[in-house]
């Protein structure tokens, strides 16, 4: 971690970590808001800017992670220990700067949309995808009037252009930090669907995460529990399991 006197920045995080600097994490209200201190000095973002947020309870949060990371025997710590800090770090710097190439990027998940490609046939599989993910595609038509196509098997298929526009559209209208969750939501769950109704509260994490999973998990009941594919759930969940907690201390705006 590069340091930059008198304030610390937090860009620059090697691969292996680095090794704790600080004693003390503290909030410290400001003009702006709540901003997050090592050792009495604000912490910057990559961008220079300070990790400053609007919400004491996520303030208080940030600062919690950083008190506990590199708590370890090695003193060591990498960004995986700071994911609070991430998503702010993207609230506050990338959705303003790059706010329409999030807006274009997490788009292009609705054009291979987890829940619209479907196992072929009548088996087990096509039958429990039916079941979990159709009604998260009529939620999406009764929340945002969006309809998108399905198909059985891996061809690329097309989505009406109205319905992109409408998803487009809805996003626009997000805030910082709705869009900042939806950028880590959407990646982690492999779905635009599932991200959004994340964003609108509409399932708990754990419903969505396995919703997420169900091929994996329905290959694990034929096949028996593989590690990798465990692994990979408990990751995908860890993420969306930060995104929805970011989200709810966020809209926490009472001191």
């Amino acid at each position: 971690m590069k340091m930059a006197s008198p304030e610390h920045n937090v860009s620059g995080n090697a691969p292996a970590g680095r090794k704790r600097f600080w004693k003390q994490a503290n909030v410290v209200p400001q003009e702006h808001g709540f901003a997050v201190q090592l050792d009495g000095r604000n912490i910057r973002l990559p961008g220079k800017t300070p990790l400053c947020v609007k919400s004491r309870a996520l303030a208080d949060a940030l600062a919690a992670e950083w008190q506990a990371a590199g708590q370890n025997a090695d003193g060591y710590f990498t960004p995986a220990d700071l994911p609070l800090t991430g998503i702010a770090g993207s609230m506050i710097e990338r959705i303003p700067a790059e706010r329409e190439g999030v807006l274009r990027s997490l788009l292009a998940y609705a054009r291979s949309d987890l829940l619209c490609y479907r196992e072929p046939g009548e088996g087990k599989l096509a039958q429990a995808q039916r079941k979990e993910w159709d009604p998260w595609l009529a939620w999406l038509h009764k929340q945002y009037g969006v309809s998108l196509h399905t198909s059985s098997g891996v061809m690329p298929i097309a989505q009406p252009e109205d319905s992109l526009q409408k998803l487009y559209d809805a996003m626009e209208k997000l805030t910082a930090p709705e869009l900042a969750v939806l950028a880590v939501a959407v990646p982690a769950l492999g779905s635009l669907v599932l991200g959004l109704a994340l964003v609108s509260q509409a399932g708990s994490v754990n419903d969505l995460v396995a919703c997420a999973t169900l091929d994996e998990r329905m290959q694990m009941a034929v096949w028996g529990e593989d590690t990798e594919i465990t692994d990979r759930i408990a990751s995908i969940q860890r993420e969306a399991s930060d995104a929805a907690r970011f989200l709810e201390l966020s809209r926490k705006l009472t001191v």
